[in-house]
């Protein structure tokens, strides 16, 4: 079920979807809630959506599917989740592999990409058994290996891309909306200058 508050009293509309992608250990879910209750919209996480349908942690499902068997499950949820209106989504780190996914979320909303430094996202995931793709021999290489092939990724698809630093969640939330402000003020501006040329 979708998570749902009451907005923030300062907080004007952010229209569309908002769609968070990143590496595990970004904050996108964390960082969702909050921007979630900020707009007044409701939030979805697409790898708890895809447990709660299945009724099996993700690392089951890799463990009996492997990852293509996952891949298929999460490109299904994501093209119903991104279906939905004024939603605010956290979708899983792999989700943009696939190009597929990646044109639904582009067509979708704007696009957010929670960059965070390697080793921030090595403290924040280095003792989490629910992440099957570093239960590895070498973890903090595999980690690795995901940045550099993920990363180029992330910001082709992303609208926007925030680096997330050592701020806590409160304070990232606020920049977040600076930065969605900004873009849609500006795309507005672009709009009306166009308009105007039009009818000159």
């Amino acid at each position: 079920m979708p998570a749902q508050c009451d907005p923030a009293p300062h907080a004007e509309a952010i229209p569309g979807n908002i769609i968070l992608v990143g590496l595990m250990g970004a904050g996108k879910t964390s960082v969702g809630r909050l921007l979630a209750k900020r707009f007044n919209k409701a939030f979805y996480d697409c790898d708890q959506e895809i447990e709660r349908r299945t009724g099996v942690k993700i690392p089951v499902i890799f463990d009996i599917e492997g990852e293509q068997g996952f891949r298929a499950r999460e490109t299904a949820v994501l093209r119903e989740l991104t279906a939905l209106h004024d939603i605010v989504l956290a979708t899983g780190g792999g989700a943009v592999l696939s190009e597929e996914n990646r044109r639904v979320m582009a067509q979708s909303g704007t696009v957010i990409y929670l960059r965070a430094r390697l080793e921030d996202l090595w403290q924040r995931t280095r003792h989490d058994r629910n992440r099957p793709l570093l239960q590895t021999a070498d973890p903090r290489a595999r980690l690795e290996e995901l940045f550099a092939q993920r990363d180029p990724i992330y910001r082709e698809v992303a609208t926007l891309t925030v680096d997330t630093g050592n701020q806590n969640l409160r304070s990232l939330a606020q920049k977040l909306e600076q930065h969605l402000r900004e873009h849609f003020h500006a795309a507005a501006g672009r709009a009306a200058q166009e308009f105007g040329s039009e009818r000159s």
